[in-house]
């Protein structure tokens, strides 16, 4: 560890030191021509805008003058000493004429916020439907033309019929409890009504059907009344003898 504090913290060999004095030397120089220039478009665009009282063609000439010694020698690029000059030009032009033109290197803001927000909702929705759109070939624009016909005729027919007359809606209220019950009762007492119409239906035919067999009934009866008799056992059989043996027979001797 170091004992103490680096203080410098940049190049150190030879040559990023020769670069870092070159860059010193460079800005010392450029910086002011930059400056220079800067400065004599603001004023340029005040006398044509009338802040300041002067010659607008001698100033324009002296600030494009000024943009390309800047650029000569490399304090600024020539592509951006060329797009100064020329907006310095239109600006000029335009203020000359009439119109109004921003003075100030930085843009003021005029818009509000909400108008801005929506600008930029239109500008985005533009750039979507462009990109949707693409190009059309001449089928392509026959087809559109069509589907724009077949709507405008819905349109029309759609105009042309009366719009019919909105039933109102009929409030429906959920049923409380009370009503539930009361509602569940009838059904309830429905059920032995319809249970008792049929039991009165079928007692004809059970009527008539036990004034027939009555005779047969009281015999039945009185054959299960009786005791019923107990049958002899089955004697069991003797076991059967085992037969003896049958001899072989003895084969002659030859």
């Amino acid at each position: 560890m170091a004992h103490s504090p680096r203080g410098w913290t940049g190049t150190r060999t030879p040559s990023g030191l020769k670069r870092v004095r070159q860059a010193e030397r460079r800005e010392a120089i450029n910086a002011p021509r930059r400056t220079k220039a800067k400065t004599l478009v603001t004023k340029t665009l005040r006398i044509a805008t009338g802040q300041v009282e002067g010659d607008a063609n001698v100033s324009l000439a002296e600030a494009m003058s000024a943009l390309d010694k800047a650029a000569k020698v490399g304090a600024l690029h020539p592509n951006t000493a060329a797009r100064r000059k020329s907006r310095l030009a239109r600006k000029v032009a335009a203020a000359i004429g009439g119109a109004s033109v921003q003075t100030a290197a930085k843009i003021t803001k005029i818009t509000g916020t909400a108008a801005a927000a929506k600008a930029a909702k239109a500008r985005i929705a533009a750039g979507k439907a462009a990109k949707a759109k693409g190009a059309q070939t001449a089928a392509g624009k026959a087809k559109a033309a069509i589907a724009r016909a077949g709507r405008t005729d819905v349109e029309a027919t759609k105009a042309a019929a009366p719009a019919p007359a909105a039933a109102p809606k009929a409030r429906v209220r959920a049923p409380s409890k009370a009503a539930t019950t009361t509602a569940e009762k009838p059904a309830v007492k429905a059920a032995p009504k319809a249970a008792g119409a049929a039991k009165a239906a079928a007692k004809p035919k059970a009527a008539a059907a036990k004034a027939a067999p009555k005779a047969k009934a009281s015999d039945a009866d009185a054959a299960a009344k009786a005791p019923v008799k107990a049958k002899a056992p089955v004697k069991a059989k003797a076991p059967v003898k085992a037969k003896a043996p049958v001899k072989a027979k003895a084969t002659p001797k030859k």
